[in-house]
């Protein structure tokens, strides 16, 4: 007789196509340690399921009409949901992909991840874990890869260590308070980051710096 799981995981999918969403659906459902409390059509849709079934885990498709994945993700941020987020995005180069790690979301997988990936990625999210699978990961990387070059000038070991804080999800006021300077301080740093980085902001910096091996 199979024993039920010590902890199980609640999740909501936040998808356009039914087909995906029964298939995921489906998916879950043979596995006794996850449960799909329900399903969502649009962003809009997604965000007032999260509210108020409070999952674990957010399947969450990002271009979807009626309202994307990326509009979602910030308002979920917004309002301070325990919901984490794990983008499911199409094998194409999304250019949705960027902004949604500035809007909150946790991880990225793409749809045709197998089981197990996607079974190991819900549980790293659900336990506050980055997920970035390998094809995701590249493609991030290929947007904002910038040539090295003899002049890109090197970060100070100060500027290593805000950027390594914002890699880890930390809000500037939580990086002034760690690091015992100020916010403004910490703006500076990040301004001179992103102009030696050549990224336009704090998602593109850290991919950059995984990319050339200053972080990680």
């Amino acid at each position: 007789m199979d024993r039920e799981p010590a902890r199980v995981i609640t999740l909501i999918v936040v998808d356009d196509h039914p087909v995906v969403r029964d298939g995921l659906r489906g998916m879950f459902a043979s596995a006794p340690e996850f449960r799909v409390l329900g399903e969502a059509a649009d962003g809009v849709e997604g965000v007032g399921l999260a509210l108020r079934l409070d999952p674990d885990v957010v399947l969450m498709d990002l271009r979807m009409p009626g309202g994307g994945g990326v509009a979602a993700i910030a308002e979920l941020t917004r309002r301070g949901v325990r919901s984490k987020v794990l983008v499911l995005t199409t094998y194409d180069t999304d250019s949705d992909t960027l902004p949604a790690i500035e809007a909150g979301a946790t991880g990225y997988l793409l749809k045709d991840a197998p089981r197990d990936e996607l079974f190991t990625a819900v549980r790293a999210a659900a336990d506050g874990r980055t997920v970035l699978s390998p094809a995701v990961a590249s493609r991030l990387i290929s947007r904002v890869r910038t040539p090295a070059a003899p002049g890109h000038e090197a970060l100070s070991a100060r500027e290593r260590e805000v950027l390594g804080l914002v890699a880890r999800g930390t809000s500037n006021r939580e990086i002034a308070a760690e690091l015992f300077i100020s916010e403004a301080t910490v703006k500076t740093h990040l301004t001179h980051v992103f102009a030696k980085l050549d990224a336009k902001d704090r998602a593109a910096a850290v991919a950059v710096a995984y990319e050339r091996g200053i972080l990680g």
